[in-house]
């Protein structure tokens, strides 16, 4: 036994947790990145190899079938990447102000009127009007059918968001950096953007990555308030080609035009190689945010 062994009687069970905790999150990592692997094996597999051999995480012969079909409609497809960008970043950069906006008089003790604002965000939290209310307020009320406004305002703010950016408030920002900024002769815009949100990057990093990914998967709004075809988003678009590939294989099942058609429109590849496209740039950006993820979250989810 070394000498640092008999000094540390918990090396031993130091050691061992450790192998435990790098075999844990080996696995874990495996179990995160083989879906991904498979899903992409699955995209370049042959439809008849699929139906008579299933899944395999290398394919016996690589087929692009499935993403030829997608670039033949690559002009939809372009189209709706457009306007999902379009979404994902104008109401991912406007939840995100708005968000630290709500909650940051939330945050200042000598805001009059917190405990009235507070109860309105627990209120939104526990009821919701339904989805009759809120189809005819923006289609009836504020006229937005067709409009990508109704894409990006339903998402502009969430209570749960303001909570945890308030917390993060309270338990980074001294209320002495407020005062040396009245001091120095600041107004409150300035102190806001100038002192808070500089200070504040690792809450606002991770409000704008869930809010990133919740425009950039949202096709609800977009089958609710879209009928132009040219302002689909990505999602919705792609939930209407499996619908077509699939109705077509439905109606034609058991004649020979089925096989023809199986052939030609892939549905289970090409339902893969669609999730392969989706992915791509959420898996870009998430590097951007990860520096300040872990701090965001952690600190931000205390409750106060």
């Amino acid at each position: 036994m070394t000498t640092a062994s008999r000094s540390n009687p918990y090396t031993k069970g130091s050691t061992t947790a450790q192998i435990i905790l790098n075999v844990f999150f080996i696995a874990f990592s495996l179990a995160c990145i083989l879906p991904i692997v498979l899903i992409v094996a699955i995209s370049l597999t042959n439809e008849k190899a699929l139906t008579l051999q299933g899944y395999k995480f290398w394919p016996d012969h690589i087929d692009a079938s499935a993403y030829q079909y997608l670039f033949k409609h690559s002009e939809t497809l372009v189209k709706a990447y457009g306007v999902s960008l379009t979404v994902t970043v104008i109401g991912t950069v406007l939840a995100v102000l708005l968000i630290a906006l709500y909650a940051y008089p939330l945050y200042r003790k000598d805001f009059p009127f917190k405990k009235t604002f507070n109860f309105y965000l627990l209120i939104t939290m526990l009821f919701s009007g339904g989805l009759v209310p809120f189809y005819l307020l923006y289609v009836n009320y504020l006229d937005l059918k067709d409009s990508l406004v109704a894409l990006i305002l339903p998402g502009l703010s969430n209570a749960f968001y303001i909570f945890i950016t308030r917390t993060f408030f309270q338990q980074t920002i001294p209320e002495e950096m407020i005062e040396s900024g009245k001091l120095d002769g600041a107004s409150e815009w300035r102190i806001f953007f100038q002192l808070v949100l500089p200070i504040s990057l690792p809450v606002l990093a991770t409000i704008g990555l869930f809010t990133t990914l919740m425009y950039w998967n949202d096709w609800f709004n977009s089958m609710l308030f879209i009928n132009d075809t040219n302002k689909f988003s990505l999602q919705y678009v792609m939930i209407q080609m499996i619908r077509q590939a699939e109705f077509f294989k439905t109606q034609l099942a058991g004649t020979g035009v089925a096989l023809m058609v199986q052939e030609s429109v892939p549905t289970e590849s090409l339902r893969m190689a669609m999730v392969v496209l989706s992915i791509g740039p959420i898996l870009f950006i998430y590097p951007f945010f990860q520096k300040y993820f872990t701090k965001g979250l952690t600190i931000g989810a205390i409750k106060g």
